[in-house]
Parts: structure tokens; sequence; C-alpha cells
């Protein structure tokens, strides 16, 4: 298998398991929603911001460190094995201590049980993660496949029976938890890796030299927006909160399936070369028109649909979702510039710049927090934009002389994906005028949006779909060979 090949391969493994289990999970979330309203939505965002920020320390770096380690060996595996699974239990154990004190911040002893569950991520985390970073390294993506879809649909079954039952918010935390845990026993017993009886500090200490920076960078990150659903959830009411948590989750959900999809493929393979910076460049250069082509018209198109799709799926309670959703598919379009960049920073070692990276938009972000918060949710909303904004300009920066790979061409890369969206967008909105039913006004505009993306694409004779094009043409008849 020719190395383009089998990078996309891997790479649609990763994309259908992603968006197999984002579309379980939006219909799911659509049922729940409609059932529970934006109170308890809004109260699991908390519970999550906290959990989300802990769990980075349970990964602590080590999985990534270990896939972009040349050659890491049982011994590897075993040692961050061992100590990813006491470190998170600690650090359960240090949630289910504090949990009184953080229900008592937000003034609701209900709280405190559902953290002590729901925290139970943390434990499962030290399970996961090394059997993640093994499946990353030997690029056997279609394990997930199948971990991801079993562990969402059990969780997806169990959350809407119970909420069905009237468990209210706790069908909520079984989504989260039994999601997870499921997914975890699902990659453990189907991934040929188990830890062995061996331990090493020395080899522990030379992951951690690497790793210890993402750590901080990773919490820097998870710290600065997980902050955004804290400061809500204590300044405004919950609704509030579940209004503002809903239109980010969706635009984040399609997202993640795409950026994850690249982010996982893409850091192995990257190492795998990262002595050879030319082949970076072209690799990295590569991942961001592609991937652009894929994530800028979805994010175009849900935020032209955004208004009709939120009040025939989940009702008129949730219409001031809507704005927030808009704001974040802004966001979120540009985020394979950030995956791509970053990836290649990491793949040739240079975890210190990462570091550094992170400091600076830290420092920014929060400069614009203190700046927005005192507006109003949505100023806090248009601040996160801005920084985007700027971040993308900061994270493409150490390319500039790393890989010769400069934001500006970067952007210019980009160009035909953005233009050709804007103009698919444009028509899509224009529907609304007509004044149709939401229903029939979906009908219409995602078939019309569609249509003009792809008409655009071959009239304009985009490098980006005739790559997709001509690699799925080599796939389909390697597979008949």
């Amino acid at each position: 298998m020719d190395n383009r090949t089998r990078v996309v391969s891997n790479f649609l493994w990763r994309f259908f398991e992603r968006i197999g289990a984002q579309m379980i999970t939006v219909i799911v979330n659509i049922i729940l929603a409609r059932k529970l309203g934006p109170g308890p939505a809004g109260k699991i965002a908390i519970v999550l911001a906290v959990t989300n920020l802990l769990k980075v320390f349970a990964e602590s770096g080590m999985g990534t460190a270990l896939i972009q380690k040349k050659d890491p060996d049982d011994l590897d595996f075993s040692s961050v094995f061992y100590f990813n699974l006491g470190f998170s239990t600690l650090l359960y154990l240090g949630l289910f201590a504090f949990a009184p004190r953080i229900a008592a911040h937000y003034g609701d002893a209900g709280l405190v049980p559902v953290i002590r569950v729901l925290g139970l991520t943390l434990v499962v985390s030290g399970l996961y993660n090394v059997q993640q970073a093994y499946v990353a390294k030997t690029l056997q993506f279609k394990r997930f496949f199948f971990a991801t879809l079993g562990g969402t649909v059990f969780s997806g079954v169990l959350s809407v029976a119970m909420v069905y039952l009237g468990c209210g918010i706790w069908s909520l935390v079984a989504l989260q938890l039994s999601n997870f845990a499921v997914n975890t026993l699902i990659l453990w017993f189907t991934v040929n890796w188990r830890p062995k009886r061996v331990f090493s500090w020395q080899r522990l200490g030379k992951l951690l030299s690497y790793g210890w920076k993402l750590l901080v960078s990773s919490f820097l990150d998870t710290a600065y927006n997980q902050l955004y659903p804290l400061i809500i959830g204590g300044r405004y009411t919950a609704e509030a909160l579940g209004q503002y948590d809903k239109g980010r989750s969706w635009p984040d959900q399609i997202t993640t399936s795409i950026n994850q999809s690249l982010d996982s493929v893409l850091l192995p393979v990257l190492s795998e070369k990262q002595d050879q910076k030319a082949q970076v460049r072209e690799m990295t250069r590569r991942a961001i028109k592609t991937s652009s082509y894929i994530m800028m018209p979805v994010m175009a198109g849900l935020a032209a649909c955004a208004k009709p799709l939120i009040r025939l799926l989940l009702g008129e309670q949730w219409l001031p979702s809507v704005p927030y959703m808009q704001i974040f598919c802004v966001i979120y379009a540009f985020y394979p510039l950030h995956t791509a960049n970053l990836n290649a920073i990491k793949a040739v070692g240079r975890s210190d710049i990462f570091l550094k990276l992170e400091l600076i938009k830290t420092a920014l972000g929060l400069a614009v927090l203190f700046v927005t918060v005192r507006y109003g949710i949505m100023a806090m909303a248009l601040g996160m934009l801005f920084w985007d904004i700027c971040s993308q300009l900061v994270n493409a920066w150490p390319n500039r002389k790393l890989l010769g790979y400069p934001y500006l061409t970067q952007l210019k890369d980009m160009a035909p994906s953005i233009l050709l969206s804007l103009v698919m967008a444009a028509a899509v909105l224009a529907v609304l005028r007509l004044g149709l039913s939401d229903g029939l006004t979906l009908l219409i505009q995602i078939p019309l949006g569609a249509a003009i993306y792809i008409l655009g694409s071959v009239l304009l004779k985009l490098e980006s779909f005739e790559y997709l094009l001509s690699t799925a043409k080599a796939m389909i008849l390697r597979r008949k060979a």
C-alpha cells in the first residue's frame, strides 16, 4: 500500500468512525434536549468542565509522547500505562473529596453525586489512553471504528431509556460515562496489546521530558476553554449555560469528527518523516487543503441552516442557542489549520515551541475574556472568535521557519474552499426568504448547498476535489484487484 493510500485509508476509517458516532450522538442529544430542556444540560456542562480539566492530567501528554517516539516498545507502553492508571486514580480520589466544595460554589448540593459518578471517567481514561496511543502508532484505526460505535450505541440506548423512565439529569450522566467505559472495554479486547509486568522510571523520564510540555500546553488550552462554562454557570443561570453549550456542541461534534480523524492519523505519519522536513511540509499542506475543503462547506451550511434546524429538531425553547451556533461555526471552520500546524510542530519534536505557543494564546485569551465577561455571554462568544483568529497566526508562525510554510500561503491554499463555501451559504440563506415551513426549508437548503458546492468544485476544477476523487478511485481499484 503506497503512503497516500495508507494515510487516506486510515483517515477514512477514523472519519467514518467519528461520523457514525456523532450521528447517533446527535439523535440521542435531540431526544434528551427535548425531554430535559436547557437546565440539566447546563449543570452537566459545569461538571464536564471540571472533569475535562482533570482529564488532561490523567492523560499527561504521555500518549502523544509514545506516538512521537520513533521506536517505542513494550517497556515504554507498559511504564506509561501503570503511571497513567495510578495517577488518574489519585485524581479521581481528589475530585471525590472536593465534590461538596465544587457543588457549594455553584449553590447546588445535587451536583455532589453527579460529580462523583461522572468523575469515574478519569479512571477509565487511565485504561484508555495507552491503548489509544498503541492503535494510533500502529495505524490500526479500524479498531476505533468498532469500539466507538459500540460505546455510542450502548450509551445512546441506555440514556434514552433512562430519560423516558424519569431519571432526569442521570440520563445525561449515563450517556457520558457508559460511552467512554464501553468504548474502552471494546478497545481493550480487540487490540492485541496488554501491559507487561515491567516498568522503567528511566524510560518514563525520557517520555516525560517530551510529554510534560504537551501536558502543560493541553492544560492551558483546556483550562481556557473550560473557563467559559464555569464562568457562565457561576454568573448566569444553568439555562443560559445550556443555550450557550448547545450552540457550541453541534459544530464542535461535527468538527471533532473531521479534526480527530486528521489529528490522530497525521501525527504518527508525520512522526515517521520527522527528519525529512520537505515531506512534512507537503503532508501538512495537503492536510490543510483537503480538510478545509471538507470542513468549510459543512460549517458554512450549518450556520446558514441553524435557525430552522434548531426550531424543527429541538423546539422554540432552544432558539436562543442559534447565534452561538453560528459564531462557533465560524470558529470551528478554521480548526484544520490549527490541527495541521500543531501536529507538524509536535512531529518534529519541538514540544518546547508547542508550549510557548500555548502560553501566548492563553495570555491573550485571558485578556479577551477579562474584557468581554462584563458585557454578557454574546460578547464572550464574539471574544472567543477574535481570539481564534489571533490563534491561527500564532500556531502558524513557527512553521514559517520550521517548514517554510507561512500563514499567508496557508490561507491561499484554503481560499478556494472558503470562497466557494461563502457562495453556497449565501444561496442557502436566501431560501429563508421564501417563508416556508422549517421542514420544507431544510429539504431545499441541504440539497441546494451540496449541489452548489460540488458543481462549483467541478467547474472550477478545485485541486482538493480532484485529489479526493482520484484517491477514492485508487482505493476502489485496489479493493477490486
